[in-house]
């Protein structure tokens, strides 16, 4: 019987002293995913976040994998975030993202990356078409630049042709507009400011630039710029072209303060169609933006991310010239608004 008994207690040993060994061997394969932001105050870099985050979950289930995803935050300065890919390359990172701070930087981060044989996505801000080009493994999710101006053009464009009278409010015949920009020398400030005039002077429309200024893509620097402008400026803003939407609040926050209410406000028109943005649509002080795919810039990256890091075959279809993900910007009015609220709710 004690035999037995203990026959029994040195199986149940063999068994427990197994289970570790089995319990590991099925541990789900892992990836790790670095992404480096300009600035995670922005509104639309956080809703790009926010969807990595989500989506990465999400597809942990879907493939039955381990993601860990590491954000940092840059705050608008290279050097530092030339620190955090390092920090990235060091913690063996299979794949880094970067919302790059200096476009014209890209280069250090590609030979940082290439020397580590660890691929390289850029997104939301496009690099210089050479610095990409210096490694096959180097790509770029986002969308054209002009696209978005040309879109806010056509915006301001339709409303002279349908409501001249309303638009043009010291009724001279010509269109007078402020434009807020982003970052001195950045690419998407300098196409979006402008294509989204070019449009007009191409339709034939007269217009008149009262000011304009750079507010580095933020609500604050905006509303004081506006301020500005309201107690410099004689002649009447009849439009406000701003390169993002956070920039096209902050006006609307120095409007406010001013108490003009929203059906006395410029035109204004923004681009990026952040839900504040979709809120102020909603509301009517804002007259119309441009949708810069955050959730489709998250859905291609962590794409591309896990086929990269898996070794799986790249869609061709997907990639231009070998290292770009295209995106559309979509122009949000009146008629398609209640849909686009209706994906936030």
């Amino acid at each position: 019987m004690r035999k037995k008994r203990l026959a029994a207690l040195l199986a149940a040993l063999l068994l427990a002293l197994a289970l570790p060994a089995c319990s590991a061997a099925e541990e789900p394969p892992a990836i790790r995913i670095g992404v480096a932001v300009y600035l995670q105050e922005d509104t639309f870099i956080s809703t790009i976040t926010q969807h990595l985050q989500q989506m990465a979950m999400e597809e942990e289930q879907a493939r039955g994998v381990k993601i860990n995803l590491s954000i940092a935050d840059s705050r608008g300065n290279q050097s530092v975030q030339n620190e955090q890919v390092d920090r990235f390359l060091d913690r063996g990172c299979d794949v880094i993202c970067v919302n790059i701070v200096d476009r014209t930087a890209a280069a250090v981060l590609v030979d940082k990356a290439q020397a580590a044989g660890v691929p390289i996505i850029f997104f939301n801000r496009e690099p210089v078409e050479e610095d990409l080009n210096r490694w096959e493994r180097a790509y770029y999710v986002g969308s054209k630049a002009d696209r978005a101006g040309k879109l806010q053009g056509e915006l301001v464009l339709n409303a002279w042709r349908f409501s001249q009278e309303e638009l043009d409010r010291n009724g001279d015949g010509v269109l007078q507009y402020v434009m807020l920009e982003g970052e001195p020398g950045h690419q998407d400030a300098l196409m979006r400011t402008e294509y989204s005039v070019r449009t007009l002077v191409s339709a034939g429309v007269p217009v008149e630039k009262l000011a304009n200024n750079n507010a580095d893509w933020q609500r604050g620097q905006a509303k004081m710029r506006m301020q500005q402008w309201l107690d410099q400026l004689e002649k009447p803003i009849e439009v406000i072209f701003a390169n993002n939407d956070d920039m096209a609040l902050g006006a609307i926050d120095a409007l406010v303060e001013e108490g003009i209410p929203p059906e006395e406000m410029p035109f204004i028109v923004g681009v990026d169609a952040t839900p504040p943005a979709l809120a102020a649509m909603a509301e009517g002080s804002l007259k119309g933006t441009v949708q810069n795919d955050a959730k489709g810039q998250a859905e291609r990256m962590l794409e591309l991310c896990c086929k990269l890091a898996f070794g799986e075959e790249l869609p061709p279809e997907k990639i231009t010239d070998g290292h770009y993900v295209w995106l559309w910007y979509t122009a949000v009015t009146k008629e398609n608004l209640t849909a686009l609220l209706g994906e936030l709710s």
